[in-house]
């Protein structure tokens, strides 16, 4: 059992995942004997469960699909057509309220621009993996978050032990903060089942957090539509524009 194999199995049996990890590896140089994806994807993200079951090589035309994860990854805009779906994207997200122009610098990018994107199964990765994914549920996610605290104790992604902490963080704080639970809170709160984890907002700023949240959860619900659609045009053979795809979308409403 090589490195990778035995952390994919220590991951996966510690936290019952029902995904096995993936591994994600970015690299100039396409390792020699992996395949490159033949699959067209809608997205980039679309990557990811196939990398839990096969290992392959992505180059940025396996992702001109999807133009904000072109954009996330470094790939190169050099055409038209990719420039051109990147601004229709930052324009229908900026009309939905969704990402607003304020908002484009937060977004991560990588630093630099890899060539190719490599996924597999972490148990079988033919290259140091440069991201580990993990589909986690809430409680696995607990075990998770306890364990960034201790690996790099700076990072405040998210809470842990104890679920009462929530409260004095965020009155304290003025600020937001997500509590994945405790083994304690999880024994006596019923509303705390395995899916569920727990954010506390700052009572000052309910107001603005109810109204952001309104025009959030509406533009979530068009761009779901927008990508299912997206989905289903790429599996059956066609690679849409965004404006193709928005048009597609405005028929479905009528």
């Amino acid at each position: 059992m090589n490195q990778f194999e035995s952390i994919a199995q220590s991951l996966t049996d510690s936290l019952h995942l029902r995904v096995p990890p993936i591994a994600v590896c970015l690299t100039n140089t396409p390792p020699a004997g992996v395949p490159f994806s033949k699959e067209a994807a809608p997205a980039g993200c679309s990557f990811w469960e196939r990398g839990a079951k096969e290992t392959f090589v992505t180059s940025p035309k396996d992702h001109e699909n999807c133009a904000v994860g072109l954009y996330t990854h470094h790939m190169p805009l050099d055409t038209p057509a990719r420039q051109e779906n990147l601004n229709d994207c930052l324009k229908v997200f900026g009309d939905l309220g969704y990402v607003r122009p304020e908002d484009i610098p937060a977004i991560p990018v990588l630093k630099e621009e890899a060539k190719y994107v490599v996924y597999s199964p972490l148990s079988s990765t033919p290259l140091p993996p440069s991201v580990v994914l993990l589909f986690a549920n809430s409680r696995q996610s607990l075990a998770i978050t306890e364990a960034v605290q201790q690996v790099d104790p700076h990072v405040p992604l998210a809470m842990g032990r104890p679920a009462c902490g929530v409260i004095p963080q965020t009155v304290n704080s003025g600020q937001p903060a997500l509590s994945l639970g405790c083994c304690g809170a999880r024994a006596y709160v019923n509303a705390l089942t395995d899916d569920f984890a727990l954010w506390a907002l700052p009572g000052a700023k309910i107001a603005e957090y109810a109204n952001r949240i309104k025009v959030l959860t509406d533009a979530n619900n068009i761009l779901t539509q927008f990508h299912q659609l997206r989905r289903s045009d790429v599996e059956h053979g066609q690679s849409p524009s965004v404006k193709e795809s928005l048009a597609r979308l405005q028929g479905s409403s009528h």
